[in-house]
C-alpha cells in the first residue's frame, strides 16, 4: 500500500513524498451517541485506515489528490482555508484538520503541502472515515510545520475542528484514532480526556458488517437534531431541579451537579420529562425564553427547522447506554465464565435502545442485526451514528466460519447490489493501533 501510494504521488507531483501519515478508522463496541453528552464510550481502532503521502514546500498552497478517482483533486491557499458546511466534500474534512492545528498553534505562514490520500475505511459506513481523515490531516500539518503535540492534545483539537464542517460530535472518533493501541479496546472518558485499556474476552471475535446504506452525518440534520434534543433535555432537567440551566450543555453535567447515580437519573427522566414530543413553544415556555433565544442559543445551523423534540426518549437512551458501557467494562475486567453471553446481551440492549428510543437505526440495519443473531452472534448492534452503515457482532470463535457463510447467504448474495459490495462489507476485526507518522525511506 505504501509502495502504490508512493507511485501515485510521484506520478501526480513528479517528486517523491517526504513522509507518510496514517490514522485508523474505529468500531464502537458499545456507547452510541453519548460522547457528546459527556459519557464514556468503548471503541477500538480497526485495520482500515486513511494513509497520506506528503511533501512540503514554501508555496503556501495545499494541493490534495485522492487515489480513488471518484474524489476530485483540490488546491487552496494555506491562508484561505474556507470550509463549506453545505457541501461536505472529502477535501473539506482534510482542511478541518489543517485549520484546527493552524489555529491552535497560531501558525503563520503555514507550510505548503502536496498530499495524496488513500483510504480503506468504507465511506459513510459508521466506521469514522471522515474523522480518520481529519486526524490524518492534523498529524500531517503538525509534521509539515515541525511542531510537536501530545496525542491527547491532537485528539482534542481534531474533535473540535471537525465541527467546522457542521457536525457537533463528542470526540470519541478522534480520541480512539490517536490513542488506540494494538490488542486492546479502550474506555474513552472525557473532561479530561483519557483512555483506559479494556481487555476483551478470549473465545469470541468481533465481526463488522455493512448494511450497504450510506449515511453521511454532515449531509443531513439527523445527527445534530439528536445533539440538540439531548441539550434541551439537560436544560429542562436542570431547571426542574433548581440548577442554573442556562450554562448546562450536557446530560452528564446534570448528573454531576446533582451527585446522582445513572439509575437515579433514569428515574428523574420518568418523573420530569413527558414521553410526548415537546413543541418549540413548550420548550420556550418551560425555560422562559423567546423563540429567537432558542434558535440563537440552543439550535444549530441545520436544526433551525425542527418544530418538535423527543426529550424523554433521548435522555432515557443516554443514561441507560452510559450504564451499559460501565457494565461492559466491569464484565471484561471480572471475566466471569459467562462473560461472552453477558456482553452479547448488553450489545443487544444497546441496539434496542438505539432503534426504539434514539431512533437512529434503519430497516436494513435492523434486518442485518436479526440476520447476525440468527447466524450465531451472541450480540449484534448498529455502530457509529446509525441511519445506515455498519453493525458490529460478537461471535464465538468456534462459530465464526458458519456465521460468515450464513450472513453472506442471507444478507448479501440474495441482493445483487449488496453482493457486489460484500467483499468490502463483511470482515473480522481485532483491536488495532493508533495514528502514526512514517518518514520516507
Amino acid at each position: 500500500r505504501f509502495r502504490k501510494l508512493k507511485e501515485r504521488f510521484v506520478e501526480k507531483f513528479g517528486e517523491p513524498p517526504l513522509f507518510y501519515a496514517c490514522a485508523p478508522g474505529r468500531v464502537n463496541l458499545i456507547g452510541e451517541h453519548i460522547d457528546y453528552c459527556g459519557y464514556a464510550v468503548l471503541p477500538m481502532a480497526i485495520e482500515q485506515s486513511i494513509l497520506a503521502a506528503v511533501s512540503v514546500n514554501d508555496t503556501q498552497s495545499i494541493q490534495l489528490a485522492n487515489v480513488n478517482p471518484q474524489y476530485k483533486d483540490f488546491a487552496v491557499s494555506s491562508e484561505e482555508l474556507q470550509i463549506d458546511r453545505t457541501n461536505p466534500q472529502w477535501y473539506y474534512y482534510y482542511l478541518c484538520g489543517v485549520r484546527g492545528v493552524k489555529e491552535h498553534l497560531g501558525l503563520a505562514p503555514l507550510a505548503g503541502m502536496k498530499c495524496v490520500v488513500d483510504g480503506t475505511v468504507p465511506p459513510s459506513s459508521g466506521l469514522s472515515s471522515s474523522s480518520a481523515l481529519v486526524c490524518c490531516a492534523g498529524l500531517v500539518t503538525l509534521e509539515a510545520n515541525n511542531k510537536m503535540l501530545s496525542k491527547v492534545e491532537l485528539a482534542e483539537i481534531c474533535a473540535r475542528c471537525e465541527r467546522y464542517i457542521g457536525t457537533e460530535g463528542g470526540g470519541m472518533d478522534q480520541s480512539i484514532s490517536f490513542l488506540a493501541e494494538e490488542g486492546t479496546a479502550k474506555l474513552i472518558e472525557f473532561n479530561p480526556l483519557r483512555a483506559v485499556d479494556v481487555k476483551l474476552p478470549d473465545g469470541a471475535v468481533f465481526v463488522i458488517a455493512n448494511c450497504c446504506v450510506e449515511m453521511n452525518k454532515a449531509a443531513t440534520s439527523h445527527f445534530n437534531i439528536r445533539v440538540v434534543e439531548c441539550r434541551l433535555a439537560a436544560k429542562l432537567l436542570a431547571k426542574r431541579r433548581g440548577l442554573d440551566w442556562s450554562c448546562v450543555q450536557r446530560l452528564s453535567e446534570v448528573q454531576a451537579a446533582l451527585g446522582a447515580s445513572l439509575e437515579e437519573m433514569l428515574t428523574m427522566v420518568q418523573e420530569v420529562l413527558h414521553p410526548e414530543p415537546y413543541s418549540r413553544e413548550e420548550v420556550c415556555q418551560t425555560l422562559g425564553v423567546s423563540l429567537e433565544q432558542l434558535r440563537d442559543g440552543v439550535l444549530s445551523a441545520n436544526t433551525q427547522h425542527v418544530t418538535h423534540f423527543k426529550l424523554h426518549q433521548r435522555a432515557q437512551h443516554v443514561y441507560s447506554e452510559a450504564a451499559r458501557v460501565l457494565r461492559f467494562r466491569e464484565v471484561c475486567e471480572a471475566a466471569p465464565d459467562d462473560s461472552i453471553r453477558q456482553l452479547g446481551l448488553l450489545m443487544q440492549q444497546s441496539h434496542t435502545s438505539c432503534r426504539d428510543l434514539y431512533e437512529c437505526s434503519c430497516p436494513e440495519l435492523d434486518q442485518l442485526v436479526r440476520t447476525c443473531l440468527k447466524a450465531g452472534a451472541v450480540g449484534s448492534r448498529l455502530t457509529g451514528a446509525g441511519w445506515g452503515g455498519c453493525t458490529v457482532s460478537m461471535v464465538p470463535v468456534d462459530k465464526l466460519e458458519a456465521f460468515l457463510q450464513e450472513v453472506r447467504k442471507s444478507y448479501y448474495t440474495s441482493d445483487p447490489r449488496r453482493a457486489a459490495l460484500e467483499k468490502h462489507s463483511l470482515f473480522v476485526t481485532k483491536p488495532g493501533g493508533g495514528a502514526a507518522l512514517f518518514l520516507e525511506a
